[in-house]
């Protein structure tokens, strides 16, 4: 059978009507309209909040904390100086080629480059954050490190 115009349809259970509550006993929501009886959550403009549970004591409230969060601390995707290897010698390196090459996951997360390891090639190393020990294992490799902002 081809489809015309005049047997178009939608596909069968797609296009079902709206429920009407508290239109009457035969419509199986009259009277309190599916709410039940009484209570609170049968009154108009009841609405719970995120992690109520009743008035039990809510998770959130139950669990430990321990800790300190640093509002203003930054998420570096960290790369060691082991993995600059894979570079050669004269390259320059940027979180760019190192997303490209897979050594960084995170693409908006700025690059810092850790000093595990050793540097084998003289390289110039672009990053947003380098630490102590890898400034001096790069320059003592005859790299340049070059701070992004």
């Amino acid at each position: 059978m081809s489809v015309t115009l005049s047997n178009l349809h939608p596909p069968r259970g797609s296009r079902h009507r709206k429920v009407r509550v508290g239109r009457g006993i035969g419509s199986k929501l009259g009277k309190t309209s599916g709410a039940g009886n009484k209570g609170q959550k049968s009154r108009k403009g009841y609405s719970q909040r995120p992690g109520f549970e009743g008035g039990q004591m809510p998770l959130h409230r139950r669990m430990p904390k321990r800790g300190f969060h640093n509002p203003f601390g930054r998420d570096y995707a960290v790369v060691n100086l082991e993995a600059l290897n894979a570079f050669a010698a004269g390259d320059v390196v940027t979180p760019d080629t190192l997303r490209e090459r897979g050594l960084v996951r995170h693409a908006t997360r700025p690059v810092k480059i850790l000093g595990d390891g050793e540097l084998k090639a003289a390289l110039t190393v672009r990053a947003q954050a380098f630490s102590r020990s890898a400034e001096q294992k790069i320059a003592s490799a005859g790299g340049k490190v070059e701070r992004l902002s």
